[in-house]
This record gives C-alpha cells, structure tokens and sequence, in this order.
C-alpha cells in the first residue's frame, strides 16, 4: 500500500528528474496525514485493436500504426484528452522532427505543432531550406498533458513504444530534438541543454541533433540566436549525408 508520504517523495523525485532542483510544492503537499487503507483498482488496459492486444508492433504502415493505437488509454492522459495526436508529414522522410507534446491547439485540431510555436517550427524549418511537407514531425507524448506542463517519466515511457515504433517505419537518417523533454524521452539523457547542443549522438542508425524547444523561445527569444546555430549545424549535417 503507497502511503501519502511515499507518493510525496515519488513527486519530487519526478519532478527532479524533470526540472533539477527547482521544485515546485504546497505547504499542503507537504503535510503527511494518515489516511485510511483504500482499495487499488488496476487501471484498465488500452485497446489497441486485434482484440486488445499490443499488435501494433507489427503495423506494416504509419496508417496502420495510427489505427491501432489511436485509442490508447495506457495512461492517464488519454482521458482528457479531446485529439490523439499521432504525428505528419512524408512517411518516408529522411528528416524526423521530434517534440515535447501537443498543446491546445494540437489537441484540438490532432495534428501536431499548428500552434504558434507550430508557425515557429515550420519558419525555422524554411530557413534552413526543408518544407515541413519532406519531413516528419511528432511527439514524445500523443495526448496533451494538463496546463501544458512536463509529461511525467510515466507517461513518457507508457508512449514511448508507440514513437520507437513510428522511427521504425520511417527510418529518418537524421533527427532533431526539439527541448529538454524530447531529449530524455529518446536519448534517456537528463544534462543541461548547453552542454547537449551542438554535439551529434545516435538513435539506432538515426545521427540526432539538439535544439530548443519553439515554445520556449517564444518565451526567450534571446535563446533564437543559439537555435539558429543549431539548425544550421543540423543543415550542415544533412548536407553531408546527402551531398546532392
């Protein structure tokens, strides 16, 4: 049985392993009541088609990928949400952009980065010469989490097999992570982004670059210089692999 302190300590740790040591917390977080025992249902499991079972590892298409996971109630964020955002673009791209996830907009609309940090994204993605219709662009998460905060490291991992599953598909030669958030979710790597950008790190055959995320340079432009020296690094690293 979790008691109420266990699930405090289990709050923090997450919230450290998000966002380092600026935790957030009430003076009620804090208060440690006993509580009577209550009774622990199992969260019911998703349904993914084919009679509930997790088959989508062998979807043959991102079309039939979307299908069967659509549904996903794995975790708690598939009940709020109003769109399962799954992803878009070319289902053969070599370029694969790869974000935090969906915000109000996207929820709404299902489709991922239509925001404007979306506007953003598709600007920078311009100035170094790709249209967002040659790439794909995607989550770490397909539900929005609430207020738009952090996905938790649960709900990270409950998703996760689900992205794992559409770089499968696509087989993107290269990869840019947009945040913080998208660089744990697939590097499994929790440092500053400073000491991270501008470095080259690889996802199965997938050369992975890092940059920030566009929403947080709505709300930092001076971090707009940094990003540009990214994406053309990143540009610069396309332009290797395909000299043409």
């Amino acid at each position: 049985m979790t008691s109420k302190k266990d699930e405090i300590i289990r709050g923090l740790e997450i919230q450290k392993e998000i966002f380092g040591d600026d935790l957030f917390c009430t003076r009620e977080d804090l208060e440690i009541k006993k509580e009577p025992a209550i009774k622990i249902s199992k969260v019911s499991e998703p349904s993914f088609g084919f009679n509930g079972t997790e088959d989508f590892r062998s979807a043959a298409s991102l079309e039939e990928l979307n299908d069967q996971i659509c549904n996903c109630l794995k975790c708690p964020l598939g009940k709020g949400r109003n769109k399962f955002v799954f992803g878009s673009g070319n289902p053969k791209a070599r370029v694969m952009v790869i974000g935090e996830g969906p915000g109000a907009e996207e929820d709404m609309q299902g489709e991922p980065f239509v925001g404007r940090a979306g506007k953003l994204l598709t600007d920078i993605l311009k100035a170094i010469r790709f249209e967002r219709s040659e790439v794909y662009i995607a989550n770490i998460v397909k539900c929005r989490p609430p207020g738009n905060r952090a996905p938790l490291l649960e709900e990270i991992d409950a998703c996760f097999p689900y992205l794992e599953k559409q770089i499968e598909l696509i087989k993107p030669k290269l990869i840019l992570l947009l945040g913080a958030t998208a660089v744990l979710g697939l590097l499994k790597k929790k440092e500053s982004m400073g000491s991270l950008r501008g470095k080259v790190f690889y996802y199965g055959q997938s050369k992975v670059m890092i940059t920030y995320h566009p929403a947080y340079l709505l709300r930092n432009p001076n971090s707009k210089r940094a990003t540009w020296e990214d994406v053309q690094a990143f540009r610069k690293l396309y332009d290797e692999i395909y000299p043409s």
